[in-house]
């Protein structure tokens, strides 16, 4: 990974020449990932039926915004179905909006077969509030991380709301790993969770758009794929 950072003369960051992170951005590009997600069966030997996703954030963090994304990505539409549930195609996302979780909550299974457990944890973070983080925030976030080492959990970082860190991925979503406004948003989550720069992902959620967006697409797509990949990973070590 390259980490540039380029100024211009009053001090504002742009872009950089080289991407910071490889990317393709073409329709072909995003139909074999859309294809391969569709199809995509965790381990079946294991009697695991849905790849199991927990989403943790702040509220207003995207977490429903970012289910209903993938929702429409694979409807081939703008959706809003949701704001808690779970999504099909054998992927399941659960929210949750940085409460307890006891035996009194809803569904709760005290002895869970691995089929029922959670099998990768996306922390779901506001891009455009990285600088601003409060450390009540800060401290949950890194309270439930905790939580999520200790059951040896995998875990990734969303990071919601790229379009708003940086000008030029608002007007064009592609220039999100030329961006070094975006770069440094990424190096500063990952510093904070203590986890490697290639485990969090710039995403962007349909919000006022009326149609898909061939750029938001994939980078939600990489997300995913990187989610059921480590979820995969998690699933055939419980062996």
């Amino acid at each position: 990974m390259l980490h540039l950072k380029v100024f211009t003369n009053n001090g504002q960051q742009s872009a950089v020449e080289k991407p910071w992170r490889d990317q393709k951005w073409n329709e072909e590009h995003m139909g074999v990932m859309r294809q391969s997600l569709e199809t995509y069966k965790p381990n079946r030997s294991q009697n695991v039926r849905t790849a199991n996703i927990l989403l943790l954030g702040q509220i207003g963090a995207g977490k429903s915004s970012f289910f209903n994304t993938v929702n429409s990505i694979f409807r081939g539409k703008i959706t809003s179905q949701a704001c808690i549930g779970s999504f099909g195609h054998s992927v399941t996302l659960k929210f949750n909006p940085m409460v307890p979780f006891t035996y009194h909550t809803p569904g709760y299974i005290k002895n869970p077969a691995l089929e029922n457990k959670i099998h990768c944890v996306a922390f779901v973070i506001d891009g455009s509030t990285v600088d601003e983080m409060s450390d009540k925030i800060l401290k949950q976030l890194k309270d439930l991380q905790i939580t999520v080492n200790q059951r040896g959990l995998p875990q990734i970082v969303l990071l919601t709301k790229v379009d708003k860190i940086c000008p030029d991925v608002n007007a064009d979503v592609t220039k999100t790993f030329t961006s070094s406004a975006v770069c440094s948003a990424v190096e500063k989550v990952a510093n904070i969770m203590g986890l490697p720069r290639a485990r969090v992902f710039p995403v962007k959620n349909y919000e006022n758009e009326t149609g898909l967006v061939v750029g938001i697409n994939i980078l939600v797509l990489e997300a995913m794929k990187r989610c059921l990949d480590l979820a995969d990973d998690f699933i055939e070590e419980q062996v």
